[in-house]
This record gives structure tokens, C-alpha cells and sequence, in this order.
């Protein structure tokens, strides 16, 4: 169950139910700080996802009412795998992973810190796998509760 590792890799304390964002760069620095502080990502992490985003971005429009993001970067920056997750009170932008030019408003995000290369693009697919669960995504975005983000990842 692809899910599985997904549930696996989630660091509760790098869940942010509702957060309160103005922009993509607040959500991808409260995510890496909060997998910083767990000690799963070096403290180059941030910066180096935020420059990964400017350049090759993440923003993925689902085609339902709400579209996500997978900000990662280079597997130097990790100590141990984490995922962490947000959902946010109001959509922010992030640039669109296939049209770099279009901005995709976003309300769920999915931080990745793999310390290897082809563990990142097979998390990648299988997070892109579960985007695709409108029923999952339903559940993320009405949790209010961390076990909640978990349950819908069962």
C-alpha cells in the first residue's frame, strides 16, 4: 500500500493542520524548520528547497477543488527520511510543476526529505498516486486532528 510509507516517513510534529500562510516560501520554511527541529534535515534545508522551488517548481493542480505542492531538494541536506504536511487556511501560489509560468493556488503540502535519490522520485510517484484520491484529499483537508491526517492515509 503506497500509502504505508507515506504514513511511515509523516513526522507529527511537522504536521500543520490550517496553517496560516501569506506565501509558498512561509509554508516551505515552517515545514523544513519543523523537520529541522525533529532532526531529520540539516539546517541548509530550507534554503536549499526554497532555491529548488524557484527553479524547478512543485505546485500540482489536482483538477478538484484543491491542488498541492511537493517542495524537496538535493538528498545532501537530510539526515534521516521525513515527510512533512500542511494544510492551509487559504490557498497560497506556487508555480505549476509542468507550466513553470502558471501559478497554481494551493491548500495541501507535502514536504519531502529523502536521503536518497531514487527513494525521491519513487516517493514522489507515490504521493502523486495518492493526490489523485479525492477522497484522501477530502479527508486531509477536513482533519483538524494530527490522527486524522494519518487515518486518511489508511
Amino acid at each position: 500500500m503506497a500509502s504505508e510509507k507515506i504514513r511511515e516517513l509523516l513526522v507529527p510534529s511537522a504536521i500543520c493542520i490550517q496553517l496560516d500562510a501569506s506565501d509558498s516560501k512561509t509554508v516551505i520554511e515552517a515545514l523544513s524548520n519543523r523537520l529541522f527541529e525533529a532532526g531529520f534535515v540539516h539546517s541548509s534545508f530550507s534554503q536549499a528547497a526554497l532555491e529548488r522551488e524557484s527553479r524547478m517548481p512543485t505546485g500540482l493542480p489536482l483538477g478538484g477543488k484543491f491542488n498541492a505542492a511537493i517542495p524537496h531538494t538535493d538528498i545532501e541536506h537530510v539526515i534521516k527520511p521525513a515527510l512533512a504536511l500542511a494544510t492551509l487556511k487559504q490557498p497560497v501560489n506556487f508555480q505549476n510543476m509542468i507550466e513553470p509560468e502558471t501559478a497554481v493556488p494551493v491548500q495541501l503540502v507535502i514536504v519531502m526529505a529523502l536521503e536518497q535519490a531514487k527513494t525521491q522520485v519513487e516517493m514522489l510517484q507515490e504521493i502523486a498516486g495518492v493526490l489523485q484520491d479525492e477522497i484522501i484529499i477530502e479527508k486531509l483537508m477536513n482533519a483538524v486532528e494530527i490522527t486524522q491526517v494519518y487515518e486518511a492515509f489508511s
